[in-house]
């Protein structure tokens, strides 16, 4: 189990698979602040905490003091979540280009199930 909240911070962006420039983003800070939270040279606010917790659908007593489960709701839950601030930012053409993708993977994915 990590210690400390940087260590646990970093354990949610692995379990994410998301880049330090990806998770920052959506905690409104830089890359490089981020950086510095997660080798423990900045201290992190209470308010980047329930960014982290809101946004990434954290528990919150597990973030803090390492008690109960990582997340508040389930991996898949919160990649969809992304998913949909993804694709609402995108135009429409590039929408459709998405679905049409998506439905690839999945015919991809039937194939390799046979």
């Amino acid at each position: 189990m990590p210690n400390g909240i940087p260590e646990r911070i970093k354990a949610v962006r692995a379990a994410l698979k998301l880049s330090q420039r990806a998770f920052a983003k959506r905690v409104f800070v830089s890359q490089g602040y981020f950086a510095e939270i997660e080798v423990g040279k900045r201290n992190i606010s209470e308010r980047i905490i329930q960014l982290i917790t809101t946004q990434y659908k954290v528990n919150k007593e597990w973030l803090k003091k390492g008690i109960g489960d990582m997340f508040s709701v389930s991996k898949t839950e919160i990649k969809l979540e992304y998913l949909s601030g993804v694709f609402a930012e995108l135009d429409e053409l590039l929408q459709d280009y998405l679905i049409k993708q998506a439905d690839e993977l999945l015919i991809i994915q039937k194939k390799k199930m046979r």
